[in-house]
């Protein structure tokens, strides 16, 4: 079993950046850790992808609404993965999770194991 722990999120004013990372543990493997990515949930709202990465980071994906200000990217030998968020904006407002599997579906469609997130707040 894979453990995901996030960590990074705090408050910030709009304009500004934050970099979240997400630690795994337990059972890393570059097969268990093939795909990763991040999604937010808004207050309200259903948990919704933002990003995902593949194991040798060739293969990027992004959300619409993050896509130039969002940047994914992992650090294998550590387990890490990184969101780098600029230009942030209040609606970027929820709490993040880390989601990793064995392959880019499994982890996209909600599927992979996850972390317990971390908040971010956005003030305007």
């Amino acid at each position: 079993q894979v453990h995901l722990v996030e960590s990074g999120g705090g408050l910030v004013q709009a304009g500004g950046s934050l970099r979240l990372s997400c630690a795994a543990s337990g059972r890393t493997s570059s097969t268990s850790l093939y795909a990763m990515g991040w999604f937010r949930q808004a207050p309200g709202k259903e948990r919704e992808f933002v990003a995902i990465i593949n194991w040798t980071g060739s293969i990027t994906s992004y959300a619409d609404s993050v896509k130039g200000r969002f940047t994914i990217s992992r650090d294998n030998a550590k387990n890490l993965v990184y969101l780098q968020m600029n230009s942030l904006k209040p609606e970027d407002t929820a709490v993040y999770y880390c989601s990793a599997g064995s392959d880019l579906a499994l982890v996209s469609t909600r599927r992979g194991s996850w972390g317990q997130g971390t908040r971010v707040t956005v003030s305007s």
